[in-house]
């Protein structure tokens, strides 16, 4: 095994790679460009620890390293800025150094490498997220332009709905005003056909997991919420009790105290 710690802040096309020993000195740094740094990647010794902040692409380049024998580190962002030397001198460099300074501390707590299934599956949930978003927007925006006219509608998609369908009705309202809000209509109508869309086939994918039949077999989990944890853990054995599964999802007691007394505390859930 390689004594070899290399730390890369990753990037669209440049990126910026720092090599420290054991002792935690710095033998070199070099910025790279994409393809540069996959055939340098592949260069170095099997078992060589390779660090990085999880962050878009960093599960992809960790399956490359492991396909190269090298060791992926991923560690979440808050878990590697106090290492860095400087909060004022933020740069590639000195983030790649960080990094690597981050992965050798031995309480480390590192994030899974994720395949591309779970990626795959993942990637349903987030569009449908956004589509949610979107969808919420529009509808806000038909209830702004309906209101500016001094029709005020409630705040349920079903009142919006019956509100819509009786535009043609509204004598009150100008055409070309009502040809707009039926084309934001027609929009609105697709984002929901695509919100289900992603439903059904979040779906699919749970009824098929064993994984996630054991979880839904629980009274009030959705085919969504088991897929996306599935999805989200992959291999449950990472974790060495269902403590450290609590603490990863986010849901556990925050404290906060002086010396020995606490003062307050908060269960806080983090998405």
């Amino acid at each position: 095994m390689s004594t070899i710690t290399i730390g890369v802040d990753l990037a669209k096309s440049v990126f910026s790679v720092c090599e420290m020993d054991a002792a935690g000195h710095v033998l070199g740094r070099r910025d790279l460009g994409r393809e540069a740094f996959a055939l340098w990647l592949a260069q170095r010794p099997p078992g060589t620890v390779v660090a990085m902040e999880a962050c878009s692409g960093a599960h992809h380049w960790g399956r490359r390293c492991l396909e190269y024998g090298l060791q992926p580190r991923l560690m979440a962002a808050q878990f590697v800025t106090p290492f860095r030397k400087s909060r004022t001198a933020k740069n590639d460099r000195n983030d790649a150094e960080a990094i690597a300074t981050a992965a050798r501390q031995g309480n480390m707590r590192f994030v899974p490498v994720k395949d591309v299934d779970q990626q795959a599956r993942l990637a349903w949930h987030r569009v449908r997220e956004g589509y949610k978003t979107e969808s919420l927007a529009v509808g806000n925006r038909l209830r702004g332009l309906l209101a500016e006219f001094g029709i005020v509608v409630a705040k349920s998609d079903a009142a919006l709905r019956r509100v819509l369908v009786d535009l043609d009705g509204a004598a009150a309202l100008p055409g070309e005003f009502i040809e707009l809000l039926h084309d934001l209509s027609a929009h609105w109508a697709q984002l929901h056909a695509a919100i289900d869309a992603c439903g059904a086939r979040i779906d699919a994918h749970a009824r098929q997991d064993v994984r996630c039949m054991r979880i839904g077999a629980i009274v009030g989990v959705g085919p969504i919420t088991v897929d996306a944890m599935v999805a989200s853990i992959g291999n449950a054995r990472e974790f060495r009790n269902g403590r450290q599964l609590a603490a990863w999802l986010g849901v556990v007691p925050t404290q906060h105290s002086r010396g020995s007394t606490p003062f307050s505390r908060t269960v806080e859930l983090r998405p």
